[in-house]
């Protein structure tokens, strides 16, 4: 004991003391943690020293980890305590403990307030909070892309009251009772047509096929001679036949111009001309490949109710209407070439024995301004003639045009001669009439509203004509108007007087037109208006 340091000495003192006080300790019926029945002893007051010892003694320990509370066993004697349970302290003991928590389900129940009873006002709160921010992001999200969505293209529409034009007046064609017709003035559109509209022979009216397919093929410029052709063995041979229209005197190996060619197919209305242009057209040595052709620009024209089965028209299985004919006369009346071969009585070609003759002279002279263009005549046809005549209106001169298939005179008729005259005097009568009663009218006045323009969200910006549309027409005849653009997009804002389109009256290339311009600016749609379109 005498080397015993001070510090040692007092950690002897401090352990008997708290062993002494274990003995003291009173026997309880619960585990160590149980409050005893009387109070222990106060413990004898301390040196200054002996304190200082015992702190100086100390160290850091580790806490045990909280355990969950378990049962007291019985020990050995009752009140013992072994030297671990003295070291452990001991809760209450519970008849039915609780499971453990989760760390953060422990954590909640101690934080967490009860949650109020659930009433009418509170649920309506709670949804209203969760909507109103999703509802507000739509909202946001829909202004945006309503925002930056590309405008509607601008369009131009008419106005209700500049759909059409009527002429004052009416006007009656002398049509006859027989047999079917047509007319129109280019430019200004039809003027009418009578008779049943059937498939019926057309006779050499077909030639104007036989020209149009040679000449969009083998296009030639006004006055132009164009390729050379040379003649056949069998164009000799067919010149010779007393049945049908030919060109005599040809010889195999004679050499001729397309244009010459076309005067002696349009003039005398060469039968066997028609069949060679389409042999040398195709190379082959039949017709075939030809027709083929006829029948495919019929197609492309509209033609609907025409079937060619020969160049020439010799055969009754060539069939049309005079609708139909007369959108080949529109058509073919546009080649520069064609016009003034039709338009000739007759002509001198090198070449040929003597001057041919055009079978429709006695119209070409009568004084109406006509120009053509084709006659025919044969039993199965009777007599057609596709016409067209000018008149000059103001400071315009229209091209009428007209058909006339069907006709056919009682009595008599060798392969339709008599019927070839009576349709020529049918259409001169026609002819006659239409000119009589051609007039010009202003359909439209400059500076009038004629339409607007519609920018596809509500908002229109008046058009008006940028001078005066004159229309040419007969009494009682009603013209469709149209508004287009000008040839590049309408604009989705512009200046007052720009002009962003063309205003038309009849139909056709041919039809008179103005442009129009904005009657006032022209500006693009608001932010509230593109925000609300729906479209």
């Amino acid at each position: 004991m005498a080397d015993q340091s001070p510090d040692e000495g007092s950690k002897q003192k401090i352990d008997a003391e708290a062993t002494s006080a274990e003995a003291d300790e009173p026997t309880g019926s619960g585990s160590s943690g149980d409050t005893p029945d009387t109070p222990a002893p106060a413990p004898a007051p301390e040196s200054d020293s002996e304190r200082t010892s015992e702190f100086v003694a100390l160290k850091p320990v580790d806490l045990p980890a909280l355990k969950p509370p378990r049962p007291a066993t019985a020990g050995p004697a009752l009140g013992a305590r072994t030297k671990d349970e003295a070291a452990e302290p001991t809760a209450p003991v519970s008849e039915d403990p609780a499971p453990a928590l989760p760390p953060l389900d422990l954590l909640a129940e101690l934080t967490n307030t009860p949650e109020p009873p659930e009433t009418p006002a509170r649920t309506l709160t709670r949804r209203f909070k969760i909507w109103v921010p999703i509802v507000l992001l739509l909202a946001l999200v829909f202004v945006i892309v309503q925002a930056v969505r590309p405008l509607p293209t601008p369009s131009l529409k008419l106005g209700a009251d500049t759909s059409s034009y009527t002429f004052d007046g009416r006007f009656n064609l002398p049509w006859p009772a027989k047999g079917q017709g047509a007319v129109q003035v280019q430019g200004s559109g039809s003027l009418g047509t009578f008779g049943e509209q059937k498939p019926v022979p057309t006779a050499s009216v077909a030639k104007v096929m036989t020209a149009y397919v040679l000449l969009k093929e083998h296009p030639l410029k006004k006055d132009e001679a164009g390729p050379t052709i040379e003649v056949d063995e069998r164009a000799v041979r067919e010149g010779e036949a007393k049945d049908e229209s030919r060109i005599e005197g040809l010889t195999a190996g004679a050499k001729f111009s397309q244009q010459d060619m076309l005067k002696m197919l349009m003039i005398p209305s060469g039968n066997n001309i028609a069949r060679l242009l389409a042999r040398w057209d195709t190379g082959s040595g039949d017709e075939t490949a030809f027709v083929a052709k006829m029948n495919e620009a019929a197609k492309a024209l509209g033609m609907n109710d025409t079937t060619y089965t020969d160049p020439s028209g010799l055969d009754a299985k060539t069939v049309s209407t005079a609708v139909d004919q007369l959108k080949l006369a529109e058509a073919v009346m546009r080649f520069d070439a064609f016009r003034p071969i039709v338009a000739l009585p007759n002509a001198t070609i090198k070449g040929l024995p003597e001057p041919i003759n055009n079978n429709n002279d006695n119209l070409l002279l009568a004084g109406l301004s006509i120009k053509g263009i084709k006659t025919g005549s044969n039993t199965a046809a009777g007599g057609a003639l596709m016409w067209a005549a000018y008149r000059t209106v103001g400071d315009r001169t229209p091209l009428i045009l007209g058909t006339m298939l069907d006709q056919r005179v009682d009595g008599p008729d060798p392969n339709g001669g008599n019927s070839l005259t009576l349709v020529k005097e049918n259409s001169k009568k026609v002819i006659a009439a239409v000119r009589d009663a051609l007039t010009s009218s202003v359909a439209v006045r400059k500076g009038q509203v004629v339409g607007y323009v519609d920018d596809g969200l509500g908002a229109r910006t008046p058009l008006v004509a940028t001078g005066d549309l004159k229309a040419i027409g007969v009494p009682g005849q009603r013209l469709a108007l149209r508004l287009t653009d000008s040839g590049k997009p309408v604009p989705h804002a512009a200046e007052a007087g720009a002009v962003v389109g063309t205003l038309t009256i009849g139909t056709g290339p041919d039809a008179p037109k103005v442009p129009v311009a904005l009657q006032k600016d022209l500006r693009e749609p608001s932010f509230g208006a593109k925000v609300t379109r729906l479209g």
